[in-house]
């Protein structure tokens, strides 16, 4: 897929629809002699719903959708009649997705489940007629309510990839590699920084016929959080994830601060990261042999389990789906 096509983030202007006045009206017939107050209500204006959609897995189809305004309510009529409600507008968005107001940064809505529709601007109430304002003593209301008016926002739209798994590393740490042999997707390789320039997912089969989904996320380098390299902007799609995968390649000049780093830069951008369950592989482990393993082994970060993993040769890889399994079930 081109990166081009991976939009993650969008900015819409929305309006919901006003609702409809309610009228006033009496009842005026042949042989009715004083018919009183027969003024419907106003209906509903439009509201602007978001609805999960697995089908999609990027905003690119809102990307050029700058403006999306509802339908306003119809005025009551006559004879009870109510006005009809405006049209409702369904913007599909992928699972993971969280609407902020732009002026606030206020989360409005979120959507995590396929089919869920959840109200991102409600239409204004439709007003009521001057037939609900009849009373004993007043028997003759001339007057009604008018509609209330929709709302209007600038709204921000932003994709979190939904995965079990979060692939954090730095450039050339064989993320992309490893996603392409434990799964069928097919993100870009090659043996220069920054080769993935969008996440990527895979869904990886497990026994039993069960799976779960790894994100590949682009690297990161130390100053992301200062804005270096591509910075944390895709960083926001790990926040979901319930495992994060630390790869670490054999041939680092020292493992344990290159995990350091890492961590220290997830630190900065959402502490709250760390909370979650932590895997460290060491990743192109077939360029070592037991003895250097166990020399390696002595100087391993504490408080992470550590796997040694190849993605050439495939091996450690069932050892390590077996690691992720039991976490994501624990």
């Amino acid at each position: 897929m081109a990166s081009s096509n991976f939009i993650d983030h969008v900015r819409i202007y929305c309006r919901s629809g006003n609702g409809g006045p309610g009228a006033v009206s009496f009842r005026r017939e042949k042989h009715v002699p004083k018919g009183g107050p027969d003024g419907g209500n106003g209906g509903r204006g439009g509201n602007i719903i978001l609805r999960g959609n697995t089908q999609l897995w990027t905003l690119l189809h809102l990307r050029y959708r700058k403006h999306v305004t509802a339908e306003n309510g119809e005025g009551g009529s006559g004879q009870r009649s109510s006005g009809a409600d405006g049209k409702d507008i369904y913007l599909d968005v992928p699972l993971g997705t969280v609407a902020r107001s732009e002026e606030t940064g206020e989360v409005l809505v979120e959507v995590t489940e396929e089919g869920q529709e959840v109200i991102l601007l409600p239409g204004g109430r439709g007003g009521l007629g001057n037939e609900n304002f009849k009373t004993a003593t007043k028997q003759t209301p001339r007057y009604a309510q008018p509609g209330e008016e929709g709302q209007e926002k600038l709204c921000v739209l932003e994709l979190k990839l939904l995965a079990d798994v979060g692939l954090v590393g730095f450039p050339n740490a064989g993320k992309s590699t490893l996603l392409s042999v434990v799964s069928a997707a097919k993100p870009e390789i090659a043996d220069y920084p920054f080769t993935t320039l969008v996440p990527n997912l895979g869904v990886v089969a497990y026994r039993d016929h069960k799976s779960f989904v790894m994100a590949d996320i682009p690297g990161i380098i130390e100053g992301a959080a200062e804005g270096k390299g591509l910075g944390l902007r895709f960083l926001r799609h790990i926040e979901r994830n319930s495992i994060l995968l630390f790869l670490v390649p054999a041939d680092a000049d020292d493992i344990k601060k290159e995990y350091e780093i890492l961590l220290a830069e997830l630190r900065k951008f959402n502490p709250e990261l760390l909370d979650k369950n932590r895997i460290l592989a060491v990743s192109k482990s077939d360029m070592l042999d037991e003895e250097l393993i166990e020399e390696i082994k002595q100087d391993l970060p504490e408080g992470v389990d550590t796997l040694f993993i190849s993605s050439v040769v495939q091996s450690g890889l069932q050892e390590l789906k077996d690691k992720i399994w039991s976490l994501i079930n624990a």
